[in-house]
């Protein structure tokens, strides 16, 4: 469905950012890109998405196809229109909309007016705390609340790919299970591609099928899920796993 072939990615025209990064996602699956911070997995999903732009940042060298169809000059509003939405870091919602307004929002590029209200309804069946906050506005939310409005509305759009990029960051621990949780239920019923960008390693990988590892712009490791995991040197090397699975700073 997705591939990216040996891109290499620059910001101002002198900030390497990504250098020769080839990964592919297929129909259905659950793809995690695993790395510190700086480790080039925002910039991997701002490249797919169109979002490079809008950052100064420039796709030099490579080539990036979905479903057969190169994405390298696409704007984020046609790479969109062709079924890929952008969980982006930090929960982007708009804060002076209610929860049900940013929800409908996912949905402005639809005009099946009963399969929006069916498909809202399949967002609440995900998230029931929002449909109790639906009248709600969405900058008294909770991070979690705001967390899941943001998974909902990207939902909305019936996307056949979501990018997610850090949606454990800046939640309690129960909360993250949750999310992934509702993550793993969704791709499973929906059919819906993955694509999450991840620091917390052990419930990423929990639920993936496939995993890469980047550093410092760099494809250093991949595999399948469960031979990352348990590889003690992709544990110690890349990972920089604790024995919690969590990842361990290495500018301390």
């Amino acid at each position: 469905m997705l591939q990216l072939n040996e891109i290499r990615v620059v910001y101002g025209g002198v900030v390497l950012a990504l250098d020769e990064v080839s990964l592919k996602v297929d129909a259905g699956a659950v793809v995690v890109l695993l790395g510190n911070n700086g480790s080039g997995k925002s910039t991997t999903m701002k490249a797919i998405s169109g979002a490079l732009s809008t950052e100064e940042g420039e796709l030099e060298r490579g080539s990036i196809t979905f479903e057969g169809r190169r994405l390298d000059n696409v704007s984020p509003e046609g790479v969109a229109r062709l079924g890929i939405r952008h969980v982006l870091q930090g929960r982007s919602i708009f804060a002076h909309l209610t929860t049900q307004q940013n929800l409908l929002l996912g949905a402005y590029l639809r005009r099946d007016r009963a399969e929006i209200a069916s498909d809202l309804e399949k967002v609440y069946g995900y998230f029931p705390p929002l449909r109790a906050l639906a009248g709600n506005t969405s900058g008294y939310l909770s991070g979690g609340e705001q967390q899941m409005v943001v998974i909902g509305r990207a939902l909305m759009a019936r996307p056949r790919l979501m990018l997610l990029d850090e949606p454990s960051l800046g939640l309690a621990p129960a909360l993250i299970r949750d999310i992934f949780r509702i993550l793993s239920r969704i791709s499973a019923e929906s059919g819906t591609a993955l694509c999450i960008a991840e620091q917390n390693a052990r419930v990423a990988l929990d639920m993936a099928d496939y995993g890469y590892v980047l550093q410092s712009g760099k494809v250093v490791a991949e595999g399948p899920a469960a031979q990352l995991k348990d590889h003690d040197k992709v544990r110690s090397a890349y990972l920089g796993m604790n024995r919690r699975g969590s990842f361990v700073s290495r500018h301390r």
